[in-house]
């Protein structure tokens, strides 16, 4: 099963508030950007990236918790984030019952998000470049 479809169905899993929270969120997510990937991960997150890692989701009993992988290098101007605070890296907004999603303020961050993993590629380059053949293994190749 794809990732998306596992979403899906956590989804309709859960048939409180929270269900219609995280599907709001996860809206909002994928229509920040057209190249925003899926992804399910450590048994059971749903994650999503472009360029490397945007946020990971979790559902709990009282919140649905959103937390971005570098948070704490994004730019807040509308105070999104309200929890993990005093980390170096990462940054999450927890969603209450009766919470209201600010769409474009969330939409904003997934952009920001995303210009921060573009920004550290152009940085650090490629996470895995081709391999370089040197002169020396070209000709070992050859003799084999």
């Amino acid at each position: 099963m794809n990732p998306s479809h596992r979403i899906d169905e956590l989804i309709a899993g859960l048939s409180d508030w929270r269900g219609k929270t995280f599907a709001g969120v996860r809206k909002v997510i994928l229509a920040a950007d057209p190249e925003i990937i899926e992804e399910w991960k450590w048994m059971g997150s749903p994650v999503w990236s472009c360029d490397g890692m945007i946020a990971v989701a979790n559902a709990h009993k009282e919140w649905v918790k959103l937390t971005f992988a570098h948070g704490a290098h994004l730019p807040d101007p509308d105070r999104l984030f309200n929890a993990g605070l005093d980390g170096n890296m990462r940054r999450a907004i927890d969603f209450f019952e009766g919470d209201k999603i600010n769409e474009r303020a969330l939409k904003s961050l997934v952009r920001a998000a995303i210009d921060h993993n573009r920004s550290k590629l152009k940085k650090n380059g490629p996470k895995n470049p081709a391999p370089v053949r040197t002169a020396t293994k070209a000709r070992k190749s050859r003799k084999a």
